[in-house]
């Protein structure tokens, strides 16, 4: 029946229709929500998805008076999701590159590469460029052109050997962040989001800067670009310094820019705890200054100076030439990489005449002698297990008996020989490694050696004369040092400290160091005693007449040892030192200066006198003025306070 224009077939055709589109669009919500639907919702999920890092900062690394040696500065990784990158944004990659500093070409290869393959299937690898073998030589090279063939595992209790199972293969992955290029400071990072290209963004890091750069670098150590700590208190005290980082998760929009409203989880990272040293910047200012004094003056292999608290055993400066700049550690040159050793604690050295404290305090502490004993130095050999060993040469002789305080005064190979001989091998043996010799020190760095101090069983011939005067034994610089120390503080041998305190993120300290000592190694009269005959070498009349200061009583010995060459000692190349104290009466700052190999005018030796105890007075002269040392009883005088302003006394 027709109803005009609206028949009823017109009518059924329009019904059919409708019906048909609303089945179609029902299927197609039932495929979405139904079949498609967990596929879908996973990857609208990944796509909104934000997880991220929350860096913590690492503890900072400071002076005594709170001068930063080590800190952070932020900086900001850039990375890729290449599922979000757009075409129309790849105009703006160049401009990306520059500002990265990376080549184009790594950020198309980078930005193409959509999906992570596994490394190795059961048939081979899905994707060659991710696949490196190694041959039993460790080469990768080798190894693509030489496959090796998996070894079967060995037989077990008469069972035949079993071939090793396949490994399953592993899915493809999207790559959801790649990074770009190394870190950039803020400024870079603002001009990299005002490109505006979807899926580039960055996350916050932090760069560990050192503002002092070369100073006290031995102690301080440094953190390379992976954030691994290479060497001194950074690596020593890193479970106290790294921190510990936090992660948030959220949902991000189109841009990439977190919702903040669907933050699902915050872990808070924790900053790492600081150090605060005994350091003094000034005071290791001044030792890397008259360092560099001894270098342009002597050209030597190396040199160290040690400065610490005659009372408590704190380091006050330790400085070592040649050194490097701390920011800069990757640009040192291989064949300068001996710079970057603390060869305070990692070196050894025979120690020569300074060793001589040993045998002088052995046997004073033992009553064997006094001051005033005599010995008859004229004397050439001596007889040992019925063999006549001879002694070292002297560059004094003397024309009669040396009395105690000359030997010492005049640092007589042979008078110190004799006294070795009285201690007897156990004896001397057993009195060196009271004073700490044969063992690290435990101030705290990696690489410290024990030096070398045969067991007396062992000794032979000369060793016996050669000992008791510094030879056939090595040392290094730290041991001399507070084997000095030992006198300056009463008799103790002090642990030598660099780290006062341990603080928590807030400031507040979680650890206080005090003066602590490893054991009592002479009597209180007879470290008394040693200060007094000590006092002589640095008199008018002494060796180290140089280390004499105005005002002040200094203690003290000199140090000349001949270094070995080729496994023999050369009358060419010597190693010169001195380490004192003062005031003699009244310790206050021990001090140990060591030259090494220093080229003197006129092929002159490279005595401690001549080397190392002008610097020592150098040092001792700005120490004296900063730290208002005063000599027992009064002031230093007016005129020695003003040389130690304008630069030490040079």
């Amino acid at each position: 029946m027709s109803k005009g224009f609206a028949s009823n077939s017109r009518i059924g055709l329009l019904a059919f229709g409708v019906l048909l589109s609303f089945g179609v669009l029902g299927v197609r919500l039932v495929d979405l929500h139904v079949f498609a639907g967990p596929s879908r919702l996973r990857a609208a999920s990944r796509a909104r998805s934000l997880s991220f890092p929350l860096p913590a900062q690492r503890g900072v690394i400071t002076d005594t008076l709170g001068n930063k040696l080590a800190m952070n500065v932020p900086e900001y990784q850039f990375g890729v999701d290449p599922q979000s990158l757009r075409s129309a944004d790849e105009g703006k990659w160049p401009e990306l590159a520059q500002l990265l500093q990376v080549p184009l070409a790594e950020i198309e290869e980078t930005f193409r590469r959509r999906v992570r393959g596994p490394a190795r299937t059961a048939t081979g690898p899905a994707d060659e460029s991710l696949t490196i073998r190694l041959n039993p030589a460790g080469s990768a090279a080798a190894a693509a052109a030489e496959p090796v063939e998996e070894e079967k595992l060995p037989a077990l209790a008469g069972l035949p050997p079993v071939e090793p199972a396949a490994p399953a293969a592993a899915e493809p992955a999207e790559i959801k962040w790649a990074k770009l290029g190394d870190p950039v400071q803020d400024f870079v990072r603002d001009q990299v989001m005002a490109l505006g290209i979807k899926g580039v963004y960055a996350n916050e890091t932090y760069r560990r800067v050192y503002p002092q750069k070369q100073l006290a670098a031995h102690l301080i150590g440094y953190v390379n670009k992976g954030s691994v700590p290479v060497a001194g208190l950074e690596a020593a005290y890193d479970y106290y310094l790294r921190g510990l980082n936090g992660w948030q998760e959220g949902e991000r929009d189109g841009r990439s820019r977190e919702m903040a409203q669907f933050r699902s989880r915050v872990v808070a990272p924790r900053n790492g705890y600081s150090l605060r040293l005994s350091l003094d910047s000034v005071i290791q200012q001044f030792v890397e200054d008259e360092l560099q004094s001894i270098a342009t003056q002597y050209q030597p292999a190396s040199a160290t100076i040690i400065v610490s608290d005659a009372r408590t055993g704190f380091l006050l400066a330790l400085g070592n030439y040649p050194t490097f700049n701390l920011n800069e550690y990757n640009l040192v040159p291989l064949s300068e990489q001996a710079s970057m050793k603390n060869i305070a604690v990692t070196n050894q050295l025979d120690p020569g005449s300074t060793f001589k404290i040993v045998t002088l305090s052995g046997v004073i502490n033992e009553g064997l002698v006094t001051s005033e004993s005599r010995f008859d130095t004229s004397r050439h050999t001596v007889l040992i297990d019925g063999k006549e060993v001879p002694f070292m040469e002297d560059d004094h002789h003397a024309d009669g008996p040396m009395s105690v305080a000359q030997i010492i005064a005049q640092s007589s190979n042979n008078g110190t020989a004799q006294l070795g001989l009285l201690l007897k091998k156990e004896g001397l043996y057993a009195y060196a490694r009271a004073f700490g010799f044969g063992e690290r020190t435990n101030l705290g760095f990696g690489g410290e050696i024990t030096g070398r101090l045969n067991r007396p069983e062992t000794w032979r011939g000369r060793d016996f004369t050669r000992i008791p005067a510094g030879y056939s034994v090595s040392v290094t610089p730290m041991q001399i040092h507070f084997a000095m120390g030992t006198i300056a503080s009463g008799g103790l041998l002090l642990q030598p400290q660099v780290v006062q305190e341990i603080l928590d993120p807030a400031g507040k300290p979680v650890f206080v160091a005090s003066t602590a000592s490893k054991r009592r190694v002479l009597s209180q009269s007879t470290a008394r005693t040693m200060a007094q005959l000590l006092m002589g070498v640095a008199s008018p009349e002494g060796p180290a007449k140089a280390a004499a200061i105005d005002g002040f009583q200094v203690a003290g010995k000199t140090g000349t040892a001949q270094k070995i060459i080729n496994k023999v000692y050369s009358t060419q190349n010597h190693i010169g030192s001195f380490s004192g104290f003062f005031p003699a009466t009244d310790p206050r700052v021990v001090v140990t200066v060591i030259v090494d190999d220093a080229k003197l005018p006129g092929g002159k030796v490279n005595y401690g006198a001549a080397v190392a105890v002008p610097s020592f007075r150098h040092v001792a002269n700005k120490l004296i003025s900063y730290l208002n040392i005063r000599p027992p009883g009064g002031a230093p005088p007016i005129g020695q306070r003003l040389a130690a302003v304008q630069g030490g006394g040079r």
